[in-house]
């Protein structure tokens, strides 16, 4: 396949190196020192038992380079979408389908949704539908991303745990694109189920990613220490509780427990979460898709989140007061 992966982050990183290595024609769109390190030396990836490896593929800044390709992977951030939107037609084919890897609660969530809020726009993660506009929702296929990857250096992609990328047509149907997504994803090394209900396991994952990504932002603290410290734990589990209220009037049914979702994030151990190495780069982080759509969607069903609003404050301030200082923040150990 030809495969374009806008977004060589941590895991459009990971998985344009592992599906060029899997034999298919990859090409990354990516931006400054990344995309030189990529471009001059090739794309190194250090595997989870600690093998390193270098891939050479072609890297560029300019989408329309590209031509078009059989499957485009949108792997960078959710709010840095709607910029490139516009590019993307210039990939497509006929048959050319676009996953879209953003954690969160997609821009896509009320598409095809089939409920009292079908083609409802979140003006948390499309402001204005500016996406919905541009990308066409039939070319669209969702996935769930697991795994836990950081960039260690430019052009260097270390993969932290995790293999699985759920896959599924966003009004969950099984048809011969999701099969054929979900095949090429296994030959690459992953995990890449379709499931039936893509828009539950969002919420599974989102679960303690809306918690736990805002609250390891401001307190720089690893997941396995939010969990263990009483105060954060117990910030943990009011902001879960106040989500999965806004959830179950959404239809959602969560398949494990909310204390089991909070032993799986102890369980990982000393990894700091994407909004925490975003803040530590200075880089902008994801607080409306990760957090600002669940009051969104609170407000929506009519159910409060205080706890929520509250983190999102914090975090909303932190990541302006960075921005206005172009700045970046990270605690250094003292010698």
């Amino acid at each position: 396949m030809r495969i374009c992966v806008i977004g060589a982050g941590a895991i459009g990183g990971l998985l344009a190196i592992k599906l060029a290595q899997a034999g298919h024609i990859v090409s990354v769109v990516a931006r400054g020192a990344n995309l030189l390190a990529i471009q001059n030396k090739g794309f190194k990836l250090i595997a989870e038992d600690g093998t390193e490896s270098i891939t050479h593929l072609k890297a560029t800044d300019i989408i329309r380079d590209l031509g078009p390709q059989d499957l485009v992977i949108l792997g960078m951030k959710a709010h840095q979408l709607a910029a490139v939107v516009h590019d993307i037609a210039s990939l497509y084919h006929e048959n050319t389908m676009v996953l879209t890897a953003q954690n969160g609660i997609p821009w896509w969530y009320f598409y095809k949704h089939g409920g009292q809020y079908d083609g409802k726009c979140l003006e948390s993660v499309d402001p204005g539908g500016e996406i919905a506009k541009n990308l066409p929702i039939d070319r669209v296929v969702g996935t769930v991303v697991y795994p836990a990857a950081e960039i260690v250096a430019p052009g260097v992609i270390q993969h932290i745990e995790g293999n699985r990328f759920s896959v599924a047509e966003i009004n969950n149907s099984v048809t011969p694109r999701v099969q054929l997504l979900s095949q090429t994803l296994k030959e690459a090394g992953f995990k890449a189920p379709i499931i039936s209900d893509i828009r539950s396991e969002i919420w599974t994952k989102l679960w303690g990613n809306l918690s736990l990504n805002p609250i390891s932002a401001l307190t720089h603290a690893t997941l396995v220490d939010i969990c263990q410290f009483p105060q954060t734990r117990d910030l943990l589990v009011k902001m879960m509780t106040e989500a999965q209220e806004v959830a179950h009037l959404l239809g959602i049914q969560f398949k494990v427990s909310l204390e089991k979702r909070v032993q799986g994030a102890e369980n990982v151990g000393k990894h700091k979460t994407s909004m925490l190495q975003d803040i530590e780069a200075g880089r902008p982080i994801e607080k409306n898709a990760l957090v600002g759509s669940i009051i969104e969607l609170g407000k929506i069903v009519g159910i409060p989140t205080p706890h929520i609003t509250t983190v999102y404050a914090c975090i909303s301030l932190l990541a302006k007061t960075l921005q206005d200082h172009s700045g970046s923040l990270k605690i250094q150990t003292s010698v």
